[in-house]
Parts: C-alpha cells; structure tokens; sequence
C-alpha cells in the first residue's frame, strides 16, 4: 500500500501537462492549453488542460479531472498502477507500509516471473531478426503472413530455436534463475533436464491491459506431428488465460476512441487487423469467452462485435461464450465472414476501406443471427425448431436491461411465428429461476395469512386496500413518469414524478402492495422507471405474468371515477391529471391509514390470544408497536380530516 505522503508528493510533483501533452498534441491558448480529445473522435479540439488547476476536461464527452485520473482512464489502469507509472516516470521513490513475510514472497516472486518473460522477449526476437536460423524460418513465416518489419516489432514478435534448451541456457547464464524459467512455464523440467517449452517456434508476447509481458504464444515451425500446432504458456502467478485479451494493451486505446471492441480468434487475426489500421480488435486466444474476459472489454466499451470465418461449426460452439456477453449487458453484434475467410486471410487480401465497408454492411445483432443459424439446423422438424425457441428464449432472459429484451421478444415472435405472451411467460419463469423472487402464487400465499384477506378460486382477489391499492397503481401507471411538482434541493431545482412520489411514500414506511399483481408492479416500476425509454403503460400490458397484464388492461380501461371520500374536492371541468397534486397525497395517507387499521387489528387479536393463553412476556412489545399505530393513526386522521 502506497503510503499517503508518497502520494501527495506525486501530485505534487506530476505536471499535468508534461504528462497529457505525451499522449495529446496541445496548443497553448490564454493560460490553458487546447488539442483534440483522446477519448473520442472529434475535429474541432474542445480537450483543455489548465496547468494552473492541475486538470483537464473535454467539452465534448464530458470526461475531466486530475494527472491520475487522466492516466487512469487513458491507460486503463488502477488508481495504484496510475500512481506508480507516474512516480516512474518522475523518479519518486515509493514508500509503502510494511509487508507481511507471504506478501514480500509473493510480491518478489511476481516481480521475478515478469522480468523473466522481459527477457524472453528480447531473447526471441533477438534470435527471429540476428541469427540465420531465425531469418530463414521465423521471419520469413511473418513475411509469408504479410506482416511488415512495423507490425513485427511493435507486437514483439520472435523465434525460438530448434536446439533443445537454447533459451533456458541462455537465460541461465545471464544468472536467471532456473525456479522462474520454469515458474513461467518458459522451461520444462523433467527426469532427463530442462528443455525449452517454445524450441522451434514463432513467437507471440502475451501482455497484460499494462503492457506488461505475462505469457506466451508459439507456433510449431516444424512438421512434428504430435506436437500442437499452436502452443500457450500455463496458468502461472502472472498468467491466467480467463482474465486476459491478446492484443488489449495495444487496443485500449482504439477501442475508447471508436466505442466499439472487434473480437477475433488467433493471434494473427489481430495483428492483421492492427496492420490495416483498424486497432480496436482483440482476441480471445481460442479459449471460450470468460465472465473475466467480457468484463475487461465492457471497461473500455459496452460494444462488441464478433468476427467468424466461415466455418459454421466454430461459430456453434462459441454460442454460449456469447450468452456470457449478453448476460454481462453488453451490445453485441456478430460478423460472419465469406466461406474459406479468416480475418487474417481477409485483411491480407482487401484493403482497411473495404474490410470496415464488409463489417458494417454484414454485422448483425446476436439474437438474429443466433435464430438464423439455427433455424437452418432444425428445418422444417417441429421437436427442433421447439428447442429452437427454448434456446433463444433462454439467451434472451439473460439480458438484463428489459426494453432490449422486449425489442427481441417482438422479433423473435414475428420470426419464430409464435406468440409473444408464450415467450414472455418462459423469460419470467427462467429469470424467476435465477433470481428467486416470488411468483404470484407464492405471493398469495404471503397475503393469505394477513387479517381481512381471502382469495377465491377463479375469482378476482378480495383484498384488504384493494380499492386503495388500485387507485396507486392507476396513477402509476397512467402518470408515473409525469411531473408532479418541483422542489428546491441545495439550491437547485428538482423535478417530482408522480412515481418518485409513490415509491418514496411506500418506502419510507416499507410498505409493499398487498395483491400479488400490484406488488410485481410496484416492485418492476422502481427496478425500470429511470431507465431511458420506460413507458409503463406499454411495459406491463406486455408483461410476462397474464395475471399482471390482464389487470393492467382492466385498470386502465375502467372510466375514471372520483372515490366518495374525495367529494370536498371541487373538481369542475378538471381533468384527472389536473387533479394529481390535491388527490395523490390523499390517495397514499388513506392508504397508509388502511395499512395502519389492519396492522392495529393483527395486533388486538395476537393481545387476545396471548391473554388467553396466559403467555404475559409477549404483551409488553405489542404494546408498546400499538402505542405507535396509534400515534401515526392520529397523524394521519388530522391530515385526512376525518374523525376517529
């Protein structure tokens, strides 16, 4: 942990526009300085640095604040990793709190494992561009693969020779040591002695998000075939396959700038898309995608699009890596290249115009895509195309933000020929699964046990507060996202929905709606209601539960009729809408009230049966809690002007 004065003196120390004009071409203006922002594509610069501040800010995109913040955005890095880059590069000296014994063992051991892939890296390329060997098969292979003396060099690419132990030698005798070399994985260990993991391989440097070298990749240059043609370094103290992207460290930036990440397959997919200019790719190294994986992405953009080859049959089993995606909230598209293509052999063979003409011409969102490649595979079978449907349904429920999931609804019903009632009752029944929040009977169950209540097979419920309840929900639902009223809060000037004002209300006195139905809305409208684009009329008249949705569509087409205990208010030729400021307060203290009476009843009769039993130690709490629904009865009758 970096000590608070270290840190002080780092802010102090780091000129702000020393370390942006690294990164941004500035132009001084007045006291400040002006250039175009990293962080979107924009012409006209509107990024500012004010030295005199010690901050930045964009009036574009909105992005702004310290020396730290900056690398920490810019360089995706943690507030610490942003902290030691700048005391690096400034030469502060890190003072930190003192470590534990296991701490200094595994901080040393990282430490070591990472300068032992630094020099193996320098190593390999040392051997693909100075020795003859090298030349011949490594180096010309890169060629071959059209890759340029540029690209070779900025990725870090080598060779790794044919002789048995060339690099674990080596590495020896410039004294490192042997528990490393095998703690990467970089030397194997065996009865017969220590051989090289990569001998007679290409190589390809695995970085972390910071440019830290943490493993390797390597393809077989010769034609053994029992070896793996491709061939990864193994899970180790630096390196775990799940967590890490090939390709990020040189992408990150690209990707906040164009808001949109491609995800490929292999190495040199990358690295040809990088050579044609088109930096925001990375791959997943032919591993399926990890939860650690997509969340690395969704740091720098909740965009993804997913380029194939043509092989159909790596795209099926890649399916439900990409549920993950969807799962995680992200936007994703998919991009199925011509048949016999890779995006290496695409990018080798079009120029960088007609590769992001393919993509946007062809990308289609997963959903569509997904029905498409199925629908293809089930045919004209009906028991197929009916897992069809529980497989889509099943990849639509785990997107989490529920207007895209209604959006896909409506589709997929349209092109499965379904109805959208069906799907929308399986995506309720799959996230309840997951979730575990109660169903409608579960709820009924709940509320059967309150004073006042019984329900009626086939029946509509007879509720305690039903007339009340149903008046909220109403408002909700017809008004909900309307203004009621405004309000001064430190000095600025606040808007109250008619919803704000309902569930603020409730929740002060945790009240939850007693009919199963208007419990399920209560409980949806604050998950959804600031959500852009929530219309609650239309997002319950769809709503999974038919329970729910037929009552919405009895609600709110039942004429609207003032209740008797509203006739001092002289409505005129008002609208109801109109009447929301006098009648909604008045509409949630009668509820409270109804709420009050029965938790009073509950209370008499559990007094009553206490008494009867002779049980006295439970008396005194009851009440002590009637003393109080008294006092808050009392409140409310002199609010509501009525006479106890």
């Amino acid at each position: 942990m970096i000590d608070q004065a270290t840190i002080q003196k780092i802010f102090d120390t780091a000129d702000i526009y020393e370390v942006i004009s690294e990164f941004v071409h500035l132009k001084k203006r007045g006291v400040n300085y002006v250039g175009c922002c990293p962080f979107h594509n924009e012409k006209t610069g509107s990024f500012t640095v004010s030295p005199a501040k010690g901050i930045y800010k964009c009036f574009g995109c909105g992005k702004g604040g310290n020396v730290v913040n900056f690398i920490m955005e810019h360089e995706q890095m943690s507030y610490v990793e942003a902290l030691r880059w700048l005391a690096a590069k400034y030469n502060i000296p890190i003072e930190e709190r003192e470590l534990t014994e296991d701490e200094k063992r595994e901080k040393s051991e990282r430490e070591s494992m990472l300068i032992v892939t630094s020099y193996a890296e320098d190593f390999f390329v040392e051997q693909l561009l100075h020795t003859d060997e090298g030349q011949s098969v490594g180096l010309s292979y890169f060629h071959r693969r059209g890759l340029d003396e540029k690209t070779i060099e900025k990725f870090g690419l080598g060779y790794c020779p044919e002789a048995w132990d060339a690099f674990t030698k080596a590495a020896l005798e410039k004294g490192y040591k042997q528990e490393f070399l095998v703690k990467t994985g970089l030397t194997i260990e065996s009865e017969r002695g220590l051989f090289d993991r990569f001998r007679a391989r290409v190589m390809f440097p695995i970085r972390d998000i910071a440019g830290k070298i943490i493993a390797f990749g390597g393809r077989i240059m010769t034609n053994d075939k029992k070896s793996a043609k491709y061939l990864n370094s193994p899970e180790s103290e630096i390196y775990h396959k799940s967590r890490t992207l090939y390709g990020i460290y040189f992408a990150k930036r690209s990707i906040v700038q164009q808001n949109r990440c491609y995800l490929v397959e292999g190495y040199l997919d990358v690295i040809s898309f990088h050579q044609k200019g088109i930096e925001n790719t990375v791959a997943s190294s032919g591993t399926s995608l990890t939860v650690e994986q997509i969340r690395l992405i969704r740091r720098l953009t909740p965009n993804v699009t997913i380029i194939y080859d043509g092989d159909a049959a790596g795209i099926k089993a890649s399916l439900r890596g990409i549920d993950l995606v969807l799962e995680e909230g992200l936007n994703v598209r998919v991009v199925s290249l011509p048949e016999g293509e890779d995006p290496d052999s695409y990018a080798q063979t079009h120029t960088t115009e007609e590769i992001q003409e393919y993509i946007a011409t062809h990308e289609t969102d997963f959903i569509h895509f997904k029905t498409h490649l199925l629908l293809q595979q089930a045919g004209t079978d009906p028991i197929e195309r009916a897992r069809l449907i529980t497989d889509i349904v099943r990849t639509i429920s785990l997107i989490p933000d529920n207007i895209t999931r209604s959006v896909y609804v409506q589709e997929t019903a349209a092109q499965m020929k379904v109805e959208e009632a069906m799907l929308y009752a399986e995506i309720a029944r799959l996230r309840r699964k997951e979730s575990g929040s109660p169903t409608i009977a579960q709820r009924k169950a709940i509320v059967q046990q309150l004073p006042e209540s019984h329900l009626e097979d086939g029946q509509k419920a007879a509720l305690p507060c039903n007339d009340e309840e149903r008046m909220l929900i109403r408002y909700l639902l017809k008004f909900g996202m309307e203004p009621l009223y405004e309000e001064e809060r430190e000095g600025q000037t606040v808007v109250q929905t008619v919803g704000d004002y309902i569930l603020q209300e409730l929740e002060e006195d945790d009240l939850l709606l007693l009919d199963p139905r208007w419990y399920i809305i209560q409980t949806e409208f604050r998950t959804h209601y600031q959500q852009p684009g929530f219309i609650p009329e239309r997002y319950f008249a769809t709503y999974s539960e038919p329970e729910v949705n037929m009552a919405v569509a009895d609600v709110l087409s039942e004429p609207y009729e003032l209740s008797k205990i509203w006739k001092e208010v002289d409505v005129g030729t008002l609208a109801e809408r109109d009447l929301l400021v006098d009648l909604l307060p008045k509409v949630v203290d009668n509820y409270k009230m109804r709420r009050v009476e029965l938790m009073c009843r509950d209370i008499d009769r559990r007094i009553v049966e206490l008494q009867s039993s002779g049980n006295t130690e439970e008396l005194l709490p009851l009440l002590r809690r009637k003393t109080t629904l008294n006092i808050i009865r009392k409140h409310l009758t002199e609010k509501l002007g009525r006479t106890i």
